[in-house]
């Protein structure tokens, strides 16, 4: 049987690594005071690499337009969403920019999660940012969802008639203060994430978690050198594949620092 991307059903595609906001808890500022050697090189996606990945997609597989930035900042980013019209398009955004690429989100993107998380200085200006995009989009697409990052009262966001999604605060490298909770493991005991999931960043690496990874330990390729398939099922992911089988995930660079399965954990 010819090898291809059997198995795989998401797609972590990076758009951009900016960011418009400074999440308080967020691992880049770690980065950025503790390890300056490691910040990332900011930038956008080259739009022909784009084009190679969505060539290379099985239909009906879920394209998340997020990493490590911010992808409603990207150029292109309406046009980009038209290169996949045969996925699911989603996208992971603090919604500073609804309004602003609301003509490029509605009725393009199929869903969308807007993260809201405790401590927010900017907390009551995004609120009246998502009251409007609300008006705006009406009963078009995307499905929208609210991720209620830590300690946050959902009964300030009843009124807008969303979904709401409750995740636990992680903590990226170890950054400020955090209180370690306990995963939520799968019963398989292998990460989900690793055995359906894969992560393209803005110059083509390919990585088995969108995690974030400054160390680039997650990395596999990259889709200037391999087709996917030819990474999905190359080597170092198969061997890597094993260890997780086996029950030995602390063998693995990335997955040993980790304490996410691949189980999104509730608060």
């Amino acid at each position: 049987m010819e090898k291809g991307l059997f198995g795989l059903n998401c797609v972590n595609v990076e758009l951009t690594n900016r960011c418009n906001k400074k999440c308080w808890m967020c691992g880049r500022r770690k980065v950025e005071k503790d390890f300056p050697e490691l910040t990332l090189k900011y930038g956008d996606a080259d739009f022909e690499i784009l084009r190679k990945i969505a060539e290379q997609l099985p239909s009906n597989i879920v394209v998340q337009f997020h990493k490590d930035g911010e992808g409603l900042l990207y150029p292109r980013f309406g046009d980009a969403l038209k290169l996949f019209t045969r996925q699911i398009k989603s996208i992971t955004t603090n919604g500073k920019l609804l309004i602003k690429k609301a003509d490029e989100i509605i009725d393009n993107l199929d869903t969308m999660s807007i993260s809201i998380f405790e401590g927010d200085t900017e907390a009551e200006e995004q609120l009246k940012i998502i009251e409007e995009f609300v008006k705006i989009k009406g009963n078009r697409k995307p499905f929208t969802n609210l991720r209620l990052i830590g300690e946050i009262d959902p009964k300030g966001y009843e009124h807008l008639g969303l979904l709401m999604v409750k995740r636990v605060l992680h903590h990226p490298m170890g950054s400020f203060k955090y209180q370690k909770k306990n995963p939520t493991i799968p019963e398989i005991g292998i990460c989900l994430d690793f055995l359906s999931h894969l992560c393209i960043s803005i110059t083509g690496d390919v990585s088995i978690c969108v995690r974030f990874d400054p160390n680039h330990l997650g990395v596999i390729g990259n889709v200037n050198e391999n087709t996917l398939a030819e990474i999905w099922n190359g080597k170092q992911r198969l061997e890597w594949l094993e260890l997780h089988k086996q029950g030995k995930r602390a063998g693995i660079p990335l997955c040993a620092k980790c304490e996410f399965w691949g189980v999104p954990t509730s608060t």
